[in-house]
Formats: C-alpha cells, sequence, structure tokens
C-alpha cells in the first residue's frame, strides 16, 4: 500500500502485544513479534558481547565495477562488502545488521532502473537482489532514496526482506496540527534478540531501532515530496519516541541518522544532527551516515568537544560511521551488562572501519576480500543489462572533457553542463513574458576528487555514450530557473568562493583548497566574467552565514563586456536541489523559481551533445571552456592543491602556463602548483 491511498494503522496497546505506530506507507509494518516483558531481579550481574554492523551510502554500488570507464573497480561495491560481513558475523556469537540508506541512486545501475528499465509488478529491485542474502536487520531511509519519486521508493522497498524505519517523515495532511500528524514509515522497531552472554547463558534483550533523515528533503526533492510529505526535526522526534520505547521495553537503543556529525550550536532543523542526537537520553548507540566520511579516524573530526576519534564516541555513545559506495563495513563491538534489577547498559565499545581495498601510492588497488559469489550470480543479469546501456555511442567531441582542474580554472566538464542548460532554457523562455531577460547558468564540479583518486571525469576525443553523460551530471536533478538580481549573483558568487582558504600574498606553498567546503558548492556561473580574490577572507562560511559584510572576494564582474549592474534581472539556469535552499546559498530559494522544469539536468546535457554533434557530424561538438572566471593575480604568490595524478591530467596542465605538476601524495593524488602571478 502506497500514500496515496491515505490507509492508516492506528496505534494498538494489547496487555500482551505491541504495535508500533505506523501508516500504510511504504514498508508500513505491525512490530507484533515483542513481548513486554517484567524486569526480573537476579543474583548475578550478566554481560554480553554484541556487534553492531552497518552499511550506508551504498549509492547503489553492487558490483565492484566502474560502469563509466567499464572497468573492475575494486575499491567499491556492497558485493565486496558483503564478504567483510560474512568474516565479521563469523567472528562473534551476537550480531546485528543495518543499513542507513541512500540506496536506490547514485550509480548507472540505479538510474537505469528508475529511469530506463523500470520495475514491473512484484519485480525486485537489484540492490534488493543483493541485500536480501545478507540478513539484514533493519534498514533506514536516505534522503537520495526520493530522488525518483515516492511511487517508484515504495515499489522498490516493497520487496526488501528487512523492515524499513524512518521517525521523522510524516503524511503531509495540510491541517497545520502535528498532534494527529501520521508517520509515513514505521518509525522505529522493537526487536527480540537472543544472544549468547559471556557464561554461555542464552539472554533475552530487547533492541529498539530508529531511523532520521535530514529535513532538507523537503527542499532537495521538492517536486517529489511536497504535498505528499513532512519531515520534522530529528532530535526533536527522538525526544517523542526514545521515551515511548524505553517504555515500550526496549533494553538498548541504536538511532540509525542518515545525518553528519557537526558540532556547532543547535537550531534546530539541521541536516548533520548526530551530535545533537548523542545528547537525546536513552539513546545507546549512533550508526550514522550521509557525510561520506569515516568516523571515526577522520581528521575532520578531530579537536571536535566531546568527540573521541579514535574509540569512536560522541559525547561518550558508542559510534561508526563507514564511508560511502561499500567501501567499508563498521561495526560497533558493544560490552552490554545486565544488572541484579535486570536493567541493560552499555559499558564498553570499540568502533570499527574494516576497508574492502587498499590504495597505494600509484593510486593502483588491491582487493583485501573476495566478492560474494551469490550477490554476483543474483544481479548478474542486471550488472550485462547496464553495462550494455552505458556502452552505447550516441554523439561525438572533438576535444577532451574532464574535471582535473575544476577547481582552480574554468573547466569543460563544467561548461558543457552550463551550455546545455542554458539552450534548454532559451527555448522554453522563446515567446513568453520571459523572453528579454538575459540568461545565465549554474553548473558545479560533481566529481573532482571527493569521492577519492578515480572520482574524475576524464574522456577523450571521440564517442560519447550514456555512461559518460552520468559521468558528466551524476545526479538525476531536474532543471529550475530562477529570477535574480545582480546583487543577488554577487551573493551566490561570493558564497561559491569559500571553496579556497584565504592566501597570504608571497606564499609559496599554502594549501588552496578549503577541504571543508563540499566541491559539488563550488558553483560556477556562465554568461558572465569575474575573478575571485583569495587574498581576502570568504564573505559567507560554509553553512551560508555572513561573516564580514565588508568583504568581498567577487571582483570585476561584467556582463557582456561592462561592469555587472546590480539592479539588472536575470534568468538563472540551476537544478532542483540549489534552488529549493541546498548549499545554504544566501537568497537562493524556491520563492524565486520562475520555471519549474520536470526536465533532468542530465538528459538536458545529452540532447544538447546530440544536438550539436548534427551541426558537425565529422568532427563532433567543442566542449572547451570560455574561460569566464579566473583568480585575481597575486604578485609573487604559489599555491598547492591535489588532482588526479594520471598521464591524461598531467598533460592536460601543460595547457595552463601557471600549472606544474609537483608530486604524487601518500593517498596517490598527484599535488599541483598554481601560479597566481600570471
Amino acid at each position: 500500500m502506497s500514500l496515496f491511498n491515505q490507509c492508516i494503522k492506528k496505534v494498538t496497546f494489547y496487555s500482551s502485544l505491541i504495535i508500533t505506530l505506523s501508516a500504510c506507507g511504504a514498508d508500513s509494518e505491525l512490530n507484533n513479534d515483542v513481548q513486554p516483558k517484567d524486569i526480573e531481579s537476579s543474583s548475578e550481574t550478566s554481560h554480553v558481547q554484541l556487534r553492531v554492523m552497518e552499511t550506508t551510502d551504498l549509492h547503489a554500488n553492487i558490483m565492484n565495477y566502474n560502469y563509466y570507464n567499464s572497468r573492475v573497480d575494486d575499491s567499491v561495491g556492497l558485493v565486496k562488502t558483503a564478504s567483510l560481513i560474512q568474516a565479521a558475523r563469523n567472528e562473534v556469537q551476537n550480531s546485528v545488521l543495518v543499513d542507513n540508506g541512500d540506496l536506490l541512486q547514485g550509480s548507472p545501475l540505479g538510474d537505469y532502473v528508475a529511469k530506463v528499465k523500470g520495475l514491473a509488478e512484484n519485480e525486485t529491485h537489484p540492490i534488493y537482489k543483493a541485500m536480501n542474502l545478507l540478513d539484514y536487520d533493519v534498514a533506514n531511509i536516505g534522503n537520495h532514496e526520493f530522488n525518483f519519486g515516492l511511487p517508484f521508493l515504495n515499489q522498490a522497498i516493497d520487496d526488501a526482506n528487512f523492515s524499513y524505519i524512518s521517525a521523522n517523515v510524516f503524511i503531509d495532511d495540510s491541517d497545520n496540527d502535528e498532534t494527529n500528524d501520521i508517520p509515513y514509515f514505521t518509525p522505529y522497531l522493537l526487536k527480540q534478540k537472543n544472544v549468547i552472554d559471556n557464561a554461555g547463558n542464552v539472554q533475552q534483550i530487547t533492541i529498539g531501532y530508529i531511523g532520521f533523515v535530514p529535513p532538507q528533503v523537503m527542499q532537495w526533492d521538492k517536486a517529489n515530496v511536497a504535498t505528499h510529505i513532512k519531515v520534522k526535526d530529528m532530535v526533536d522526534v527522538a525526544n517523542q519516541y526514545v521515551p515511548t520505547m524505553k517504555a515500550q521495553g526496549a533494553d538498548i537503543i541504536i538511532a540509525i541518522p542518515h545525518s553528519g556529525l557537526v558540532t556547532a550550536e543547535r537550531v534546530g532543523g539541521e541536516e548533520n544532527a548526530s551530535y545533537y542526537l548523542s545528547q537525546v537520553d536513552g539513546i545507546d548507540v549512533i550508526l550514522f551516515g550521509h557525510a561520506h566520511r569515516n568516523f571515526p579516524g577522520d581528521a575532520f573530526y578531530e579537536g571536535l568537544a566531546g568527540v573521541d576519534n579514535v574509540k569512536g564516541t560522541i559525547n561518550g555513545v558508542p559510534a561508526v560511521m563507514p564511508g560511502y559506495w561499500g567501501k567499508y563495513l563498521g561495526y560497533i563491538d558493544l560490552s552490554l551488562e545486565k544488572n541484579t534489577q535486570g536493567v541493560w547498559s552499555v559499558v564498553d565499545s570499540e568502533s570499527v572501519l574494516k576497508p574492502i581495498s587498499h590504495t597505494h601510492a600509484d593510486y593502483s588497488v588491491t582487493s583485501l576480500v573476495e566478492s560474494h559469489v551469490g550477490i554476483e550470480e543474483a544481479v548478474k543479469s542486471d550488472h550485462q543489462q547496464v553495462s550494455a546501456w552505458v556502452s552505447e555511442p550516441f554523439a561525438k567531441i572533438s576535444q577532451p572533457i574532464n574535471s582535473f582542474f575544476a577547481l582552480v580554472q574554468d573547466d569543460p566538464s563544467i561548461q558543457v553542463v552550463t551550455d546545455a542548460q542554458a539552450w534548454y532554457a532559451q527555448s522554453i523562455v522563446k515567446g513568453t513574458e520571459l523572453e528579454s531577460l538575459p540568461i545565465l547558468s549554474v553548473g558545479a564540479p560533481f566529481r573532482s576528487g571527493r569521492g577519492g583518486i578515480e572520482d574524475y571525469t576524464d574522456l577523450s576525443v571521440g564517442d560519447v555514450a550514456y555512461g559518460n553523460v552520468a559521468d558528466l551530471y551524476i545526479y538525476p536533478n531536474t532543471i529550475k530557473v530562477l529570477k535574480l538580481s545582480g546583487t543577488e549573483i554577487k551573493e551566490w558568487l561570493e558564497m561559491s568562493a569559500g571553496q579556497f582558504n584565504q592566501i597570504v600574498v608571497g606564499s609559496d606553498n599554502a594549501e588552496l583548497i578549503n577541504s571543508d567546503f563540499p566541491s559539488y558548492n563550488f558553483d560556477v556561473i556562465d554568461g558572465i566574467e569575474y575573478e575571485i580574490d583569495i587574498s581576502q577572507p570568504p564573505r559567507y562560511s560554509s553553512l551560508g552565514i555572513l561573516l564580514d559584510e565588508d568583504v568581498s572576494r567577487i571582483n570585476n564582474i561584467q556582463y557582456q563586456g561592462k561592469a555587472l549592474n546590480l539592479q539588472q534581472e536575470f534568468l538563472v539556469v540551476t537544478n532542483n536541489y540549489r534552488a529549493s535552499g541546498g548549499g545554504h546559498f544566501p537568497g537562493v530559494i524556491s520563492d524565486k523559481i520562475v520555471i519549474d522544469a520536470p526536465n533532468e539536468n542530465r538528459q538536458t546535457v545529452a540532447d544538447y551533445l546530440i544536438y550539436q554533434t548534427q551541426q558537425n557530424p565529422d568532427m563532433g561538438f567543442d566542449p572547451s571552456a570560455d574561460n569566464n572566471w579566473s583568480f585575481t593575480p597575486l604578485a609573487n604568490t604559489q599555491v598547492l592543491f591535489k588532482s588526479s595524478n594520471k598521464i591524461s591530467a598531467q598533460t592536460f596542465s601543460g595547457q595552463n602556463p601557471a600549472l606544474v605538476y609537483s608530486h604524487i601524495d601518500d593517498d596517490g593524488f598527484g599535488i599541483y602548483r598554481l601560479n597566481l602571478d600570471i
């Protein structure tokens, strides 16, 4: 049953049966396998070791395969993580396994199933063909689960043989009365588990699982979810449900927030709320995700108050986050104790990340585990279909397209996207009242090393296949057009310029890139020309907070060779994520949308490549960047940044005399020097 049936299962409590609150949405479930039990006195304490395992942010990476370059890639894939799961489970007597979402989107396989092939009635999505072999206990909903719309989400997860939860997603009943809101998914589960204690005796523990998704889903996927669901603050909902879970008999509570970790003062509605959830009384364990980082161990978490980046605790609560794309299995070994009153507690823990591969200094990869044979066989046909689909050529380019230097100079991988978006916008405004407004187009580097040393676009001259388009634009976003003033455009660029550290004039080896600023928020706006003065401090924080109103990094901003008129109005083409407030860009909100297009940005790029190839079928399309932005020259100043160490990257860097390859770092990235005095 789905949301659209508006069917509701009411809360019912019986003397011998607990039924958790749920709605007749995707994977709605009555949790009727839990029997309330009285606390019994005992003359002795009991001790149990429990391993809690997590996968997260798989993004439809089932196989150890890179569909973009048609090569085996042993650094990714649930087919590899599955072997770690089996090994980790065999090492201990007691274990549970959860997934933390972002499963259905993020690889060509995910797009193929959702957008090309579709799911027939009673057909199982390939990701669940794999996961159903691994004995998951429960799974949480991630924000990218909503990318393909609620009907597809409902149909896809319906065939999972494990339960889905998400506590802060509710049916939008439009009555402005929160007291009668009905959860869209099962908000939490209580599951009894028989475990073996340290004395060899059987004990029964009731484990409570509660999941969360960022409220920003309402912005990022507005077109898919508006009027259907609403998403509330994670901490507020945790404070609502956790006491109920304890009252219903939960011995320990495992929170599964699809949410990262920051320690700034809480204001409500945070995207990254794991820290604040650790302060909710009753939560014993946190299995988190979303941020595509590793916890414990990532240097990003060093020095944060209350965070132990070695042991893996947040305000004393055991926690783990195992990266993304199946690169790691995360688990926490819990030491549980039942006192003489029958109350269980966590007395110690160790958080562990197990990698599926090792990357060498020359960026070659050695697999550390064998592939899971059962998964290989289960998705063999799906894998073959996707491999064939992404390999079909449909266009031609006369110059290479790569993203090696998208963070330091105008870049062809962004240029082709912004050009395609502007081309599309010109056609849809023709003959309307918006036709007279100038069009600008926004793009960002989606593949600039954030996912590792292979995470760069690198297309050679010649044929282009659909897999290459997914490489150029990895998200299934849809086009939105905003109407903005010159002032708002300048502030957009000021926010984007937070990608760079402040550089002291005369520096020789300063780090250029601010690693805490997500590269997908480094927006380039085509249709105007401008300079970025990185000798100045940033005007905005990475969360869009104005740091200093007297500071400006954006210089010499021009439109058609003249200084930008700050009062002039422009049409600005972007995607639904950015147009709905994603990234916290000042003034960039959905109220400014004047064209709410259904077309995907990625499909628009494909259509544009076809059109351009038709104009010159022999040579193909020239995607070269137009160099509309640059850094303000700084005398006697050089900076360092990392990119690919591939020969093709080093060769491409030679086209810019200000760029010089230096060396390879310990992670396999190439280190380059940029001369800002040119």
